[in-house]
């Protein structure tokens, strides 16, 4: 076992602190370039089609897809995890204030390849057995013919049920029960029968059943946590400039922040804000493609607007709350770290009710994703074994969401770390294969008479 953990940490370390760190941005300035800087110049079109249509009784999603806002309240579900509280808090205490400024650019590229995902989704996606259903899968199979397409399909798609699936949801099961127990002496098995309970009752009524657990919850969940995040900076609101002031000087001078973090580099602000960060709004993973695929829209690009805000929304909202109320606080002064961090910063306004309000969120949060990633598992556990495997598929991650709530194997987070990173290297391979379909598409939605009356 520990040969296996050893192993584990050195591909985590080259992965996640070296290699994805440039594949993954450098593959954001680069369709970032091609597209013309398509999420500021659709960002206005993006903002209106997302909340002009949301609706938390939608039309009720099919064999023929779900809307628009469906899709993309089920994309931010698996967004907006505990990465969004214990990532930005381990940013900050790792990388020091500057880390948000680098979280921030790696999203602001990471919107350009978010876009090329969704509209690539929503290309070619297809229908089987009457439903219709689409993500990497189909567009590396589009790209690569034969048998390197399939090899590198295959490869993506047991990476993704390990990874999100099973994995995943045992780490995302494991911080509710962590959550709760804290703030209420809550036991473990009490949180991890309830929390597998209801998902289970999710996950048997299909992507129905989904689709509206999505598109009520993740509107609440991100209203809550913002509002309370705005109370406690506001009554912090004279410790706000300096806040900000300490992010973009620590970016690229880190000891001159006053009470940051002793001893950072610019390396290892760059470092954690870019891993922290895009492993939250997971631009550029190959994830929330399988959710942007079934947007019943007009044109695919039409959705690919949509999907660059939901990073929007997962790193600049979200993610940026949680560093102010730290940083307004002054909590990163404690030396705590993770979930602990954002938990010392709410009390210290709070009290008590601080715990309490990380853990309702923690609820929230973590819960959200253990749907939207049984989700992406299970349209590639389709894809590999036929619709009849997907009853096993859900018992599986019920029995792992249980167990992830009653114990914590450092060695099972890892994985789940190492196979997030091994899914990234097919998605991206195909996508800048299709780099020159992606340009044609979005220069043919320009064209499109509704986009030229509004130039």
């Amino acid at each position: 076992m520990e040969m296996i953990s050893n192993i584990v940490g050195a591909v985590n370390d080259f992965f996640w602190n070296f290699a994805l760190l440039f594949l993954l941005c450098g593959t954001g300035v680069y369709f970032t370039l091609r597209l013309r800087f398509v999420q500021v110049t659709k960002f206005k079109a993006g903002m209106k089609a997302v909340f002009g249509n949301i609706k938390l009784h939608g039309d009720k999603a099919g064999a023929d897809g779900m809307s628009s806002f469906q899709s993309l309240a089920t994309a931010i579900a698996a967004q907006v995890g505990t990465g969004n509280i214990a990532g930005a808090a381990t940013a900050l205490a790792s990388g020091g204030p500057g880390a948000i400024f680098w979280m921030w650019v790696s999203a602001f590229f990471g919107m350009a390849t978010i876009f090329s995902e969704a509209t690539m989704a929503q290309k070619y996606r297809t229908t089987i057995d009457g439903e219709v259903t689409g993500g990497p899968v189909y567009y590396i199979k589009a790209v690569f013919r034969g048998k390197f397409g399939k090899f590198l399909a295959g490869f993506f798609s047991v990476a993704i049920i390990l990874a999100l699936g099973f994995m995943g949801n045992m780490v995302q099961a494991n911080s509710i029960s962590d959550a709760f127990r804290a703030a209420f002496g809550l036991p473990p098995l009490v949180t991890g029968v309830c929390v597998a309970a209801i998902a289970a009752f999710i996950f048997m009524g299909g992507k129905g059943r989904i689709a509206s657990f999505t598109e009520k919850i993740v509107p609440i969940m991100a209203a809550l946590y913002v509002l309370g995040g705005l109370v406690v900076v506001l009554i912090n609101f004279k410790a706000v400039p300096a806040a900000l002031a300490s992010i973009f000087v620590g970016a690229f001078n880190p000891q001159a922040v006053a009470g940051g973090v002793a001893g950072v580099t610019v390396r290892q602000a760059v470092r954690y804000g870019v891993a922290r960060g895009l492993f939250s709004n997971e631009a550029g993973m190959g994830s929330t493609p399988h959710a942007h695929a079934l947007a019943k829209v007009a044109h695919p690009c039409d959705q690919g607007i949509v999907a660059m805000i939901g990073v929007f929304i997962d790193t600049f909202v979200v993610l940026t709350m949680t560093a102010l109320v730290i940083l307004t606080t002054g909590a990163l002064s404690t030396g705590t770290t993770g979930a602990v961090l954002a938990q010392t910063a709410f009390t210290s306004v709070f009290g008590n009710a601080g715990k309490v309000f990380i853990a309702v969120c923690m609820l929230f949060f973590a819960f959200s994703t253990i749907i939207g990633w049984y989700f992406f598992g299970e349209t590639n556990v389709r894809y590999l074994f036929g619709k009849k495997a997907v009853k096993v598929y859900s018992v599986l991650v019920v029995l792992c969401v249980m167990l992830g709530s009653l114990m914590k194997v450092t060695l099972v987070w890892d994985m789940s770390d190492m196979f997030n990173a091994l899914m990234v290297i097919p998605n991206l391979i195909a996508m800048l294969a299709l780099s020159g379909v992606v340009a044609e598409t979005y220069k043919e939605y320009g064209k499109l008479p509704v986009h030229n009356s509004k130039k």
